[in-house]
C-alpha cells in the first residue's frame, strides 16, 4: 500500500489522541450547559505535571494520575467561579487558560531549572508503542497486512483509550440517566431544578469528567506523543478540540469524525513540506501551516452555518422529564 498515505494515516491517529480526549470533555461541559474553553489550559498544565510526576517518580503511570488530579483542580476552578459564583464563563476559561500557561514556566523554572522544560524521559518513564498479536502472520497478507502493521498496531494505549472512550460517552451520554439528567440540565435547568435534583451538582460532575478526559490527553502528549514538557507545547489544541465539538455539533461520533478531519490536514501539512508537485513547484512552508486553519475557517463559516441552540421539547417526547 502507498506508504505516504499509510504514513499520514498513521500521524493522523496519533495528532487526534489529544483532540478527542479535549472534545469530549468539552462535550461534557457544555452539554450541562457550561462552556469550557479552559480545556487548552488544562491540557497543558496536564502535560506539565504528568511529564514532571513520570521524571520524579520514573513511572508514566503516576504522571498520568498526577495529570488528572491537577487538571480536575483546574476544572473545579472553572466550576467555582462560573456554577458557584455564577461568574462568566469565557473570562473563567480564558483565565484558567492564563493561568496555566503562567504557572507552567514558573514552575518548570523552579523544580527544573531548563528553561521551563522538564527532563527528557526515559523509555519506562514514559508510554511506548504497543504490538499487537498477530503482526508477523497478516504482514503476509497483501494490503491488509499492511495497514495492520501500520496503521491499526504501533500505537501506544492512551491512543486506543481514545478510540474506545468515543462509544462509551456516546452510551453515557444518550443511554444512562445521568445523560439524561445532563442534557436536561443544559437545555432546561429550571425543569430538573423543578423535579428536585441539583442543578449545580450535576455540573460539577461534568466539569469533573471533563477534567479527567483533559488530564489524560494533556498526559498523552508530554509522556506518549513526546518525551518530555517544553513551552506551550499543546499548540492550541484545546481551541481546535473546541471547533470540532461545534463542528461536530455536539454528538460523539461526528465530533470524532472533526477531530480525524483535523488530525489528517495536520499530518498531510507536516508530509507536504518541500514537496515538488508538478506543474506547481515547491509548495511555501507558510502556505502548508495555514491550510488547516484556513479549512478550519472555511468548514465553520461556510458548511456549518449557524449552530441553532438545542430547545426542551425539539424531538422529545412528552413527559421526558419523569425519567430524571
Amino acid at each position: 500500500m502507498n506508504e505516504f498515505l499509510l504514513n499520514t494515516l498513521d500521524a493522523t491517529l496519533r495528532y487526534s489522541t489529544p483532540l478527542i480526549f479535549a472534545s469530549m470533555a468539552g462535550l461534557f461541559s457544555e452539554r450541562s450547559g457550561v462552556v469550557d474553553i479552559g480545556l487548552e489550559g488544562k491540557m497543558l498544565i496536564a502535560a506539565f505535571i504528568s511529564a514532571a510526576a513520570a521524571s520524579v517518580f520514573g513511572s508514566p503511570w503516576i504522571g498520568l494520575g498526577a495529570a488528572i488530579i491537577a487538571s480536575c483542580i483546574f476544572a473545579m476552578v472553572h466550576g467555582f467561579a462560573t456554577i458557584t459564583h455564577k461568574g462568566n464563563q469565557i473570562v473563567s476559561g480564558v483565565a484558567i487558560n492564563i493561568m496555566a500557561s503562567g504557572l507552567t514556566m514558573v514552575l518548570g523554572l523552579a523544580w527544573f531549572k531548563q528553561g521551563g522544560q522538564t527532563p527528557a524521559l526515559a523509555n519506562d518513564e514514559r508510554f511506548l508503542s504497543i504490538t499487537l498479536p498477530g503482526v508477523d502472520i497478516i504482514d503476509y497478507i497483501p494490503i491488509l497486512g499492511d495497514i495492520y502493521r501500520e496503521l491499526i498496531s504501533g500505537h501506544n494505549i492512551l491512543v486506543y483509550v481514545s478510540l474506545l472512550i468515543v462509544p462509551l460517552v456516546w452510551w453515557v451520554v444518550y443511554r444512562t440517566r445521568f445523560g439524561l439528567r445532563l442534557r436536561a440540565v443544559g437545555e432546561n435547568p429550571k425543569a430538573v431544578d423543578t423535579a428536585g435534583l441539583s442543578v449545580d451538582r450535576l455540573r460539577y460532575k461534568a466539569l469533573l469528567i471533563g477534567g479527567i478526559l483533559c488530564g489524560i490527553g494533556g498526559a498523552y502528549i508530554a509522556t506518549a506523543h513526546n518525551a518530555q514538557f517544553t513551552k506551550e507545547m499543546t499548540a492550541g489544541a484545546g481551541f481546535i478540540a473546541l471547533a470540532a465539538l461545534i463542528f461536530g455539533k455536539w454528538r460523539p461520533y461526528t465530533v470524532l469524525s472533526a477531530c480525524f478531519l483535523f488530525s489528517f490536514l495536520k499530518a498531510l501539512e507536516d508530509r507536504l513540506q518541500s514537496v515538488v508537485i508538478p506543474g506547481i513547484g515547491e509548495v511555501p512552508v507558510q502556505f502548508i501551516e495555514a491550510t488547516p486553519y484556513l479549512l478550519t475557517v472555511i468548514l465553520l463559516a461556510g458548511f456549518i452555518g449557524r449552530s441553532e441552540e438545542r430547545r426542551v421539547g425539539k424531538g422529545c417526547r412528552s413527559g421526558w422529564w419523569r425519567d430524571l
